[in-house]
Order: structure tokens, then sequence, then C-alpha cells
């Protein structure tokens, strides 16, 4: 139980994390460069003072839920479930180390005068973006096939161990093993 609901909670936060940024690539990265360049500038200002809470919550709470989980788990669900968690981790420092020291010089821009270079700078902005937007929808799919290989087994394992086939009654009908005293259990509705 433990571990589901771990499972639950990484692909909660790796999901809006993968949202988030894939939204701001596909969405908000086309708009600055749409709009005029000191538009631009303070609105970026702005939304990374929001950005710089919620982003680093959900990589916080992200990374920590889904290496939690490669703790408790076993073979190869642990070794996809880390690099998950690795992934992760990778857009937290691509975050931190690349992308927020250019959101300061962009917050510097706001108040003052872009330098002659800024859309080289703002190029590299975006590369970073590509980037952990890249990693985070990477760490996110592979906790998708975790949750729904992990869903298969169980139910592999349920018909395995509760259905038998019975000629003529369905293939795997809810019925006691042949020669038990037990009567049927009703079909699941």
């Amino acid at each position: 139980m433990r571990n589901r609901l771990l499972l639950g909670l990484s692909l909660l936060s790796t999901g809006l994390l993968a949202g988030a940024f894939g939204y701001g690539a596909a969405n908000l990265v086309p708009t600055f460069n749409a709009v005029p360049l000191d538009m631009r500038l303070d609105f970026h200002t702005e939304l990374m003072k929001m950005n710089g809470i919620t982003m680093q919550g959900a990589m916080a709470v992200s990374g920590l839920s889904t290496l939690a989980l490669a703790a408790l788990t076993r073979e190869r669900t642990r070794s996809l479930v880390a690099t998950a968690g690795l992934l992760t981790v990778t857009s937290f420092l691509i975050t931190r180390f690349g992308n927020v020291p250019i959101n300061g010089r962009i917050k510097q821009w706001a108040a003052t005068t872009p330098p002659a270079d800024h859309a080289k700078i703002l190029h590299r902005w975006e590369l970073f973006n590509d980037a952990r937007t890249c990693t985070a929808i990477a760490a996110f799919a592979i906790l998708i096939y975790v949750a729904l290989y992990q869903a298969g087994k169980r139910a592999a394992e349920h018909h395995a161990t509760h259905d038998s086939p019975v000629e003529g009654r369905g293939a795997y009908p809810a019925l006691a093993p042949s020669g038990s005293s037990h009567t049927a259990r009703p079909a699941p509705r």
C-alpha cells in the first residue's frame, strides 16, 4: 500500500511538473518571442516570482517521492523509478544552474537596459528550458509505464490465483476450484 501511495504521489507531482514545463515550452516561450522585448522582460520577471515557489515545490516533491519509491522497490522497477527520480533531479539542476542565473539577469534588464547580446542569452535560457522540459516529460513517461506494468502484473496475479477455466461458463469465471464444497461467487459488476 505504501508503494502505491508513493507511486501515486510521484505520478501526480511529476505529471504536474512535466505539464507545467510543457505548457511553458509550447505556449509561454513562443509568446515571449512574439511580444516586444520590454513586455517580455517585465512578464518574465513577474512569472519567475511565482514559478520560484510552485515549480521548485513540484520538483522537490517529485524528486523525493520518486527516489523514496525507488528505495522501496526491487529489480527492474527500482531501476526504472530511480531513473525517473534522477531525471527529475536533472530538471532541478538544469533549472537551478541554467535558468535561474539567467532569470536574475532578466530581472536586472527589466529595471535597466538589456545588453547587446541579450538575444543570445535568451536563446540559451530557451535551450535550458527545453532540456528541463524533456527530462521532466521522460520522468513522467517512465512512471506511467511503471504504473501500467504494476497494474497489469497485479491483474495477472489476481486472475492466476482466483480464476479457473470452466467449460461453458466463460473463460475465467470467479468460481471456487472444482471439487470444492464452496459455492460460486457472483461475478463483479
